[in-house]
């Protein structure tokens, strides 16, 4: 029980660090949609995705190991920190010259116009990923609670100031969220007192072989998940336009709210699974948290292509309402993203990010393929259906390798039921029109969700009860 607590205990502060933020991103689409028109929001898409596949690239992904090696109490804390801030500085150096090269001879045509916020995006975007992973690694999520609900204020008032007050439109969205990421960054460095977690020794050979060696492969593993959620966007800009990525990249943003909740288990499950994976009921432990893990996110999933066409009506004005279609297939997407996602923390806590690589290579490889086959034959549908398919395919081969470690009992024919009844309810939506059809057959297949996942919710139950008898004990007291 004591291993459950400590979950919930971190999902729970990382809730308040990154719930706020991301609720607050939701949010604020209908400003987005209302003032931006669909070239600049695909515009700012497409300089978001390139960032978040170059940082990775250009950082040699260290922040993940700056997280894995933080958490052994063998590695000294400083030298972690130092050695992946001096990889931050060499990706900054190549950016920079990139940026230069290509203003003058207009290599990549797109990211001229916008090349300072694009140097400052990846800079901060950098340095903040470190600090975030930093700060888990060495269990300072307390501070990296209240930095993230700082950072969102932050955001909030950057976004008002920049596009309604002084009306800067897309020049104003991209100051908006580098100032908002900075303020998270910099109230978290004085936190944790960063600064005395740099050195300027000369690096330990043993340690860079040892965080070099755990990183590499998940570089592989990032870029691979980039093309499986980003790399749609260029095909889609390529074949139909950048008006029609403008759109599609708005499809997104309910899917985003089931990655609130994915990004926040994810961080808080790594250093649990790490904790964990050498206990005796190691098995136990990772098979009931999965199971819980899928009922939570299947229902939640459920709810949201339910309530698709309404949350869309209120969120995406004028012509982006029409992504509301492009959203079903993107949440399951998602919901196998998750999963995925908990299986690989298995993978981190044996260091085999090998494992990681590999699979998320091959899904790779199936999103492209699929991308310029159905965008092709279907359209800008196609690219959903694609990255749907892609995450499909890596969580099953993530299972497969994961039961080479341990054996986890999950009722993995009726979680694929409820996966299936997914695609039922998305196949309802668009059919019909009729809201209390919708709303039937969502009900039915909630209840058919609930009998698949009977066991689960017993114990979900059990654990409720126990915590609110502790809870009228200490009010007693």
């Amino acid at each position: 029980m004591s291993s459950i607590k400590f979950l919930l205990k971190n999902i729970g502060l990382l809730t308040i660090s990154q719930f706020s933020s991301k609720i607050l991103s939701f949010l604020l689409v209908p400003l987005y949609t209302s003032v931006l028109s669909t070239e600049e929001y695909g515009i700012y898409g497409i300089y978001s995705t390139t960032i978040s596949l170059l940082v990775p690239i250009l950082t040699l992904n260290l922040s993940e190991a700056a997280l894995r090696f933080s958490l052994d109490k063998k590695y000294e804390k400083n030298k972690i920190f130092s050695f992946c801030l001096k990889y931050i500085l060499v990706g900054t150096t190549i950016i920079c010259c990139f940026t230069i090269v290509n203003s003058i001879f207009n290599i990549v045509p797109m990211l001229v116009q916008f090349s300072v916020y694009f140097v400052l995006m990846f800079i901060t975007t950098a340095m903040n990923c470190l600090i975030m992973a930093f700060a888990r690694g060495i269990e300072k999520i307390n501070a990296l609670a209240i930095s993230g609900f700082i950072g969102t204020v932050g955001v909030l008032f950057f976004n008002i100031f920049f596009l309604l007050t002084l009306h800067q439109g897309l020049k104003g969205y991209f100051l908006a969220n580098i100032l908002g990421t900075t303020v998270q960054m910099l109230c978290l460095t004085v936190a944790l007192q960063l600064w005395k977690y740099i050195t300027l020794k000369r690096d330990n050979n043993e340690y860079k072989r040892e965080m070099i060696h755990y990183s590499m492969p998940l570089v592989g593993n990032s870029v691979s998940w980039w093309i499986n959620d980003a790399s749609d966007r260029y095909i889609v800009t390529w074949m139909c336009g950048v008006e029609q990525n403008g759109i599609y990249s708005v499809g997104y943003k309910i899917p985003s709210i089931l990655n609130v909740f994915q990004s926040i288990f994810s961080q808080a499950w790594t250093l649990s699974a790490v904790k964990e994976y050498e206990s005796d009921n190691k098995e136990t432990f990772f098979s009931k948290t999965y199971t819980i893990y899928s009922f939570f996110m299947t229902s939640a999933c459920l709810v949201l292509i339910i309530f698709d066409k309404q949350i869309a009506s209120i969120l995406y004005a004028k012509e982006f309402f029409e992504a509301w279609k492009y959203v079903p297939p993107l949440l399951i997407a998602t919901l196998f993203g998750a999963l995925s996602g908990h299986i690989g923390g298995i993978f981190a806590a044996v260091k085999d990010t090998k494992a990681y690589a590999t699979t998320t290579i091959v899904g790779a490889v199936c999103n492209i393929v699929l991308n310029l086959l159905f965008i092709r034959g279907i359209g800008v549908m196609g690219a959903a259906i694609a990255t749907l398919a892609a995450n499909i395919v890596v969580w099953m081969l993530r299972y497969i390798k994961a039961r080479q470690y341990i054996k986890m009992d999950i009722y993995l024919s009726g979680c694929t039921i409820s996966y299936l009844l997914l695609g039922v309810q998305s196949m309802i939506l668009y059919i019909t029109d009729k809201v209390d059809m919708i709303w039937g057959s969502g009900i039915i297949i909630f209840l058919l969700i609930m009998l698949v996942y009977r066991k689960e919710i017993i114990i979900c139950k059990k654990m409720i009860d126990v915590a609110l008898e502790k809870v009228k004990k200490n009010s007693v007291r």
